[in-house]
């Protein structure tokens, strides 16, 4: 079986509360199947026309072969088009190259350097999992394998073939599910630090589509795969990070306090 680095799996050599942030990635089938109602698409964005990525929404979620993962187009005419990838005026006050995420919009953003900002759709945590502060991107994986906590497989025995086991004598893991499309974690996880210790918190991709614009995960920051894919290859690590739940606390002093840990819990 093959292994997975300590590093990659600081979050489960703690304690529960390790265990349940990593079942915070992953939704039941009832909201997979979630009727949605359908938006007429959105008009062109008013800047960046030149670049691919901002497209028409229907060639920005349109499949895609990902290193070898075929990634489904998205039904995107069942999405609000205010979550599609589009550039907007920066409302966050923040410094370029600064991800903010709006926890009361359900909108992620990564400040640029001409007063504009991109801004992804988000799915985030149900109430009681809000979180807020600032922390680092410390470090990215591309198609990572899911690890779900003991207590999800003890309730669901058919995940007892994901179990992750420590190798004896090593800081290596083996187990948990193999990347792919329907791996909660989708196409790419972007891991938050703060004062170099993981905060077990994640921004991941996912193919739960209908979940953009919901608070249904219990923690993690999800995005769509294709939304996922084009933000990865814009921050790299160290990227700084500000979580909020109101746009308004980014340029209050307040928000430069340190992220509450009690807050970060799933």
């Amino acid at each position: 079986m093959s292994t997975f680095t300590r590093r990659r799996l600081l979050a489960l050599a703690a304690t529960g509360a390790a265990s349940a942030v990593l079942s915070a990635c992953s939704t039941t089938s009832s909201q997979r199947a979630a009727s949605v109602p359908a938006f007429p698409a959105a008009p062109p964005p008013p800047t960046m026309r030149n670049d691919p990525s901002f497209a028409d929404p229907e060639m920005m979620y349109a499949p895609v072969n990902d290193n070898g993962y075929d990634i489904p187009g998205v039904p995107f005419k069942k999405i609000d088009p205010r979550y599609y990838r589009q550039v907007v005026t920066d409302p966050t006050g923040e410094a370029p190259g600064t991800v903010v995420i709006d926890t009361a919009g359900h909108f992620l953003y990564v400040v640029a350097d001409n007063g504009e900002a991109i801004r992804y759709g988000v799915g985030l945590g149900r109430a009681g999992f809000e979180w807020a502060g600032r922390g680092v991107i410390e470090w990215k994986q591309t198609w990572p394998r899911w690890f779900p906590p003991n207590e999800m497989i003890d309730r669901q025995p058919e995940l007892e073939k994901y179990r992750a086991r420590q190798i004896p004598g090593k800081n290596e893991w083996e187990g948990g599910m193999q990347p792919g499309v329907q791996n909660p974690l989708g196409a790419r996880a972007l891991y938050i630090f703060q004062d170099g210790k993981d905060t077990l918190y994640r921004l991941h991709g996912s193919p739960e589509w209908a979940s953009i614009g919901k608070s249904v995960s219990s923690g993690c920051v999800r995005l769509i795969n294709q939304d996922v894919i084009d933000l990865y290859g814009r921050v790299p690590d160290g990227t700084p990070i500000v979580v909020t739940n109101g746009l308004q606390m980014v340029a209050n002093p307040v928000a430069q306090q340190p992220i509450q840990q009690d807050s970060w819990r799933l």
